[in-house]
């Protein structure tokens, strides 16, 4: 079944990607593997996923332990941090997590950074906006990210890759664009204002319910746990 949703949902991708002429390699499918099973992971690599994510440390650590015991394949596996992520866990979340996708606080950041110079690591991150309202979403305020871009920019064990954005809950994938379009739009402007020596490539945006319309706002990285383990 998870081979199956996989070719429907990389079908997916080629179809909106050819109507906006956009080439479908650049999106990165990011397995959320919540809840699932190991044989369920080992399933999702076999059938081609890269890339792991997971939402919490604890249950990340478990996994990736024991998936590394078992076979030598996930060497190459690449882990990401998806949920929030506490200060305290910094410390852990460094040890396995190759991108971070929730830095909402500069205080965060900074934990990382000591953390990562304690192993000698660069450790790649993605800041997390707060594109809606939502009482419940966790990220840094669109009009305060450059500020705080700008800030992180200078810590020397840390890697700003990107943004990452959570849309809010909607009955149509549509009502969610305009999330997606003003974390693009504010990539393009933190890359003009030339706040680091390179510039922002990726979008982490888009889940199961959403993901083809964030494709077509420009994500290079989407989030995606139902539509590949249930269909």
């Amino acid at each position: 079944m998870i081979r199956d949703n996989l070719l429907k949902i990389n079908e997916r991708i080629s179809l909106v990607c050819s109507k906006i002429n956009r080439d479908p390699n650049e999106i990165n499918i990011v397995a959320v593997t919540k809840n699932r099973t190991s044989g369920q992971i080992k399933e999702v690599i076999e059938a081609g996923i890269a890339d792991i994510g997971e939402n919490r440390v604890q249950e990340a650590l478990l996994k990736y332990n024991t998936l590394s015991t078992i076979d030598y394949r996930l060497s190459t596996i690449k882990w990401h941090m998806v949920g929030h992520l506490q200060t305290n866990k910094a410390k852990e979340a460094v040890k396995i997590f190759d991108l971070i996708h929730s830095i909402d606080s500069l205080r965060l950041a900074v934990e990382i950074d000591k953390q990562a110079a304690k192993i000698n690591k660069i450790q790649n991150i993605l800041i997390e906006v707060k594109t809606s309202k939502e009482a419940t979403k966790f990220g840094l305020e669109p009009n305060n990210t450059a500020e705080v871009i700008g800030e992180v920019s200078g810590l020397k064990n840390i890697k700003v890759d990107g943004l990452m954005t959570i849309a809010p809950l909607v009955d149509n994938p549509e009502k969610a664009r305009p999330y997606f379009r003003m974390l693009r739009e504010l990539k393009e402007k933190i890359n003009e204002l030339r706040l680091m020596s390179y510039e922002l490539r990726v979008l982490s945006m888009g889940m199961t319910d959403d993901y083809q319309v964030a494709i077509e706002e420009g994500s290079t990285m989407i989030r995606l746990g139902r539509a590949i383990f249930e269909g």
